[in-house]
This record gives structure tokens, sequence and C-alpha cells, in this order.
């Protein structure tokens, strides 16, 4: 499921993200981990668990259970929109199957539009295909529903709109209620906002999840690694700590948001 992207000109895109030193890794909790790490993944859904989870299981025309789907590249290198290499390549786990485009404007928040659009593309919902710039001003994807069309609007939402506005747009959720299609996301000028990918839970009620960003300038999206743990590793553990250490910024837990 290769997802093709038509390049267009356009304006220079509002999501700014602030970087934020995580704390130092710690060793990992090799018991919990998966030994087999032979098998490249080729979706989201195949990235291994850790012992004893499975994952939460999301109706099949859900954003959650199309996200689960999402293709993976084999090569987990992290390149920037004009092709060059992003200078960070400790922060992913793997790259998302998704292009960039060549304009710096499919950056944070852009990256989880751009999703959230895809999957309502998908499925040929495009009267549900809208975001909201700061000013409240609507920006609706009209005829013709044809994928340069497509890209064109997407490039306009990226210029128009941004953490600020789309932190606006999502309710607040409970991250127990965690689910696939979350955000995490702290509005602003800098700002910064990462997308919930998938989530499972063990007998014990204990949920893990794994995100994915993209993040300025513009760059492939990719499934983030968790800093805590010595070896890469795709899943963050929900527990009682007030923040989410991400290897480039950090969260507050009460920062989850979810689309209406």
């Amino acid at each position: 499921m290769h997802i093709n992207i038509f390049s267009v000109f356009l304006l220079t895109s509002i999501c700014s993200c602030n970087a934020v030193t995580p704390q130092p890794r710690v060793p990992s909790e090799t018991s919990i981990i998966e030994n087999n790490k032979s098998k490249v993944p080729a979706t989201i859904r195949d990235v291994l668990l850790p012992k004893t989870f499975e994952r939460t299981v999301y109706p099949p025309q859900s954003f959650a259970y199309w996200l689960q789907d999402v293709p993976l590249k084999k090569d987990n290198t992290v390149y920037l929109y004009d092709g060059s290499l992003k200078h960070n390549q400790t922060a992913q786990y793997a790259v998302l199957d998704i292009t960039t485009g060549n304009q710096n404007l499919q950056q944070c928040a852009d990256a989880v539009m751009r999703l959230r659009a895809e999957y309502l593309y998908s499925l040929g919902l495009y009267n549900l295909i809208h975001f909201t710039d700061n000013e409240g001003r609507q920006y609706r994807f009209t005829q013709p529903y044809k994928r340069p069309h497509f890209m064109q609007y997407l490039n306009t939402v990226f210029g128009m709109c941004g953490s600020a506005s789309l932190a606006k747009e999502l309710v607040p959720v409970n991250i127990n209620d965690i689910q696939a299609g979350d955000v995490f996301i702290r509005g602003g000028f800098p700002g910064h906002a990462v997308i919930v990918m998938d989530v499972a839970e063990n007998n014990e009620g204990e949920k893990v999840f794994m995100i994915a960003q993209s993040y300025m300038p513009a760059q492939d999206i990719h499934v983030l690694r968790n800093p805590l743990h010595d070896e890469p590793f795709a899943w963050y553990t929900l527990s009682d700590a007030e923040e989410i250490i991400t290897p480039e910024y950090i969260f507050k837990k009460t920062e989850l948001k979810r689309w209406k």
C-alpha cells in the first residue's frame, strides 16, 4: 500500500516543533521484548509486541484499524523533504512508506492531518476531509476527487494549519483510554504533535502504545523509539509518570487528544 504524492507549489508551513532533550536512556527490560528481530515488519501491525501483550482489535472501517495497516519501509533511514539525511538518525524505530513531498510543508501536525486525510480518502469519505486554521477558517476538500487535487489541497492545509489549530480541533481524552489515532499534541508557535499508531494490552490490563511523528524541517513520518530503552524498542508503557518522554520531545500525559 504505497501512497503516491504529487509535487506542487505552496506556502511555508506554520507548524513548528520545539526540540526537548529527553532524559538519558536506562537499560531495557529485556525480559519483555521478543527475541525474533530477523523479520523486517511490513506494516505497523507486524511490529513485534512485548511478551504477553496482544494488539487492541478495532473495527475494520475505523481509523485505528487503518493505521495498523500502514506500510513500513525496509530501510529505516529518515530523509528530509529535500532528499538530505536528517541529522538525528537515532530517534526512529521504523519509517512509514508515505511520501513527504519536496516542499518544507509536511512537518509535525501536518503528518497527523495527512494520515487522517488519507484514511478518509481511502474510504471515499471526501466530505469529511476538512481542517480549520487558527483563525477559524475551514479548508474543505472539494471536487475533483483525484489524487493530484487531493495532494494540492493537503499542501494548502499544511501551509495554513498547524499544531495550534489542530489542538483546537481535537478533544481531550484520558490517557487510560488511549487508542490508535489519538494524538499527543501541544499547540503553539512552536508546538509539536505525534500520533498513536497502535495499542496493545496484557491480561493484567497494562497497556503499551506506539507513536509516530514528522518533525521540522519536513521529513519522513517515522515510528519513534522509546528512548528509555537501550536497544530499539517501539513501545511506550502506560504508567503513573506525568510525562511521555520521546527522543526529541516531552509531552505531558494530559496532552492526549482525539478526533471528534
